[in-house]
């Protein structure tokens, strides 16, 4: 992962920075782990492949399909530009990259999300990029 040194310390960011660093390592219990119970994932926002009614990936065990079946079908990188803190939250400026079973690399440049409870559980991962978007490379 790459990230930007210097960062104020924040418990979203350390929330968003444990998320990547699980999905990284291919940790699936790790990355579930983060997740509140009400948890939800739109990943990208809106109606995708991934999530045909656009109302997002809603409790663990949804969470956990989005996993199996999205995050679990490759290798990812994440190399972050940018994350603005502000109140529960995090948001993270830049490139999500994957590489397919195939050997196909898939970007996705965008603005990442992840909003916290007051426990430091992740309530929302919000994924703004755009299919349409995608480079490959």
């Amino acid at each position: 992962m790459i990230f930007p040194e210097g960062l104020p310390e924040h418990p979203a960011r350390r929330a968003s920075l444990a998320s990547m660093q699980a999905v990284e390592a291919a940790d699936r219990d790790g990355w579930l782990a983060l997740f509140a119970p009400e948890g939800v994932v739109e990943d990208p926002i809106g109606p995708s492949p991934f999530d045909p009614d656009g109302t997002g990936h809603r409790g663990l065990e949804a969470i956990a399909a989005f996993y199996d079946n999205v995050i679990a079908s490759g290798s990812v990188r994440f190399t972050i530009r940018e994350s603005w803190e502000a109140g529960p939250e995090v948001a993270n400026v830049g490139r999500i990259s994957t590489t397919m079973a195939d050997g196909t690399v898939v970007h996705a440049d965008g603005v990442f999300t992840y909003r916290i409870n007051d426990a430091g559980q992740v309530l929302a991962l919000r994924a703004f990029w755009s299919i349409d978007r995608l480079t490959y490379g």
